[in-house]
């Protein structure tokens, strides 16, 4: 039996990487998955490939940054599917990278509200409509960058993803009791759009590359897998954590 039959998702960040393949991966595995993110004709893509393979899939193009879609993506799952027991949180951004006392305020706070408000929001919508089925699975994309390791230049980018790894605890201990269950996936690299975007040369690849144990990124696929585990009722007692998903970059030192 599918691991997630009846179940329905919505999965944020779904038109490349990581969210693209837990998408699909959902669907394969038999949930009813409302997909989002802004670029609204890879979204389309991404629901054709889903119905081809018979799955079942929506799209809602927008900014996770606001409440408004947040507020959308879940009416859209209870409307068109009648409910919601799983949200893979998982758009982010890179944003600003560069020396931390030439980073203005207003790109600080736009990485802040993609990464960390966002998520919030989203769970301040999702967490009701799971209260109404009696259970749920929230899952955070959050990152071992500030967590186990740091970068030179990327302060915005640790803040707001170490961010949810608290927002992660508060909301596990909070509801808890009411059998939802929320946890944070922190992958290491993976070779998507965005990893390719901050590592653009041979030497900055290999760099990121020598620091996992594995001596190799992840594939999305890889990250789908884990982000599935936390989704599905094999993860039925695991809520509150911090799930690297790292490569053992967290213990390489060679």
């Amino acid at each position: 039996m599918a691991r997630l039959s009846g179940k329905v998702a919505i999965v944020t960040g779904a038109s490349s990487g990581i969210g693209l393949a837990t998408a699909k991966l959902f669907a394969q595995e038999g949930a009813k998955v409302v997909v989002a993110a802004r670029r609204e004709a890879e979204l389309f893509s991404l629901v054709a490939d889903i119905k081809a393979a018979g799955g079942e899939a929506i799209a809602v193009a927008g900014d996770v940054a606001s409440e408004e879609l947040q507020r959308t993506l879940v009416a859209t799952a209870e409307r068109e599917y009648g409910g919601l027991d799983i949200a893979f949180n998982n758009a982010g951004t890179l944003g600003p990278v560069g020396p931390s006392h030439t980073i203005t305020e207003a790109d600080f706070n736009r990485a802040v509200a993609v990464n960390l408000t966002g998520s919030f929001l989203a769970a301040k919508h999702q967490i009701p409509a799971m209260q109404k089925r009696g259970a749920g699975s929230v899952i955070f994309t959050s990152t071992f960058v500030g967590y186990s390791v740091a970068f030179p230049g990327m302060a915005a980018y640790a803040a707001s993803k170490s961010g949810l790894i608290g927002l992660t605890q508060a909301l596990a201990a909070e509801y808890g009791p009411q059998n939802i269950r929320v946890n944070a996936v922190l992958p290491g690299a993976v070779d998507t759009p965005m990893y390719r975007e901050k590592n653009s040369t041979q030497e900055e690849q290999a760099f990121v590359t020598s620091l996992h144990a594995l001596k190799r990124p992840a594939r999305a696929e890889e990250l789908a897998r884990s982000v599935l585990y936390l989704a599905s009722d094999d993860a039925s007692f695991v809520t509150g954590t911090a799930s690297l998903v790292d490569g053992g970059l967290s213990i390489t030192r060679t």
